[in-house]
């Protein structure tokens, strides 16, 4: 991976941390202090605690993925270290997955008279499962390169006790 794509990358990893800690900051701010700043009123508390726990799913991916790119950089990726941080990533996309389940479910009764939003709104929820399945794919591609670096070391090791 070129220097130019790990920057470039790292750079929108931490706009975007930076960005979902400060939404979520003030999305925590508004729950404590019981009044919405845009209307005075309550808040809807059960879809914003959803979407606080949404951007700690999504931190949590960010946080693995920074951490991937930097073994990339150090050569170190195809290692037994790397699982730990595809599986964190996995879990947060599953976890992102049901929150919009619930999400969906929350808003399917005011849908009623058009239940095609509900439709719609799952089907994206069945999309990002679709997306934890992808990269549990990509898991297993890293199981069995971490499986063949392993056994090209092992090769390596016995062909330089033959010479």
């Amino acid at each position: 991976m070129g220097k130019l794509a790990v920057h470039a990358l790292r750079a929108v990893l931490a706009v975007v941390l930076a960005g979902t800690v400060f939404v979520q900051a003030g999305m925590v701010w508004t729950l404590v202090s019981g009044n919405d700043p845009e209307d005075g009123s309550l808040p809807l508390t059960p879809l914003r605690v959803i979407v606080i726990l949404g951007m700690m799913a999504a931190q949590a991916a960010l946080v693995c993925v920074w951490r991937l790119v930097t073994m990339v950089r150090h050569g170190t990726v195809f290692s037994h270290t790397a699982f730990r941080y595809v599986d964190v990533v996995i879990g947060a996309i599953v976890a992102a997955a049901l929150l919009w389940f619930v999400v969906t479910a929350i808003n399917a009764p005011g849908q009623r008279e058009d239940p095609g939003v509900t439709v719609i709104m799952g089907g994206i929820g069945v999309a990002i499962l679709g997306v934890a399945l992808i990269v549990l794919v990509l898991r297993m591609l890293l199981a069995q390169a971490v499986a063949r670096d392993v056994e090209a070391t092992r090769m390596q090791a016995e062909l330089d006790e033959v010479i």
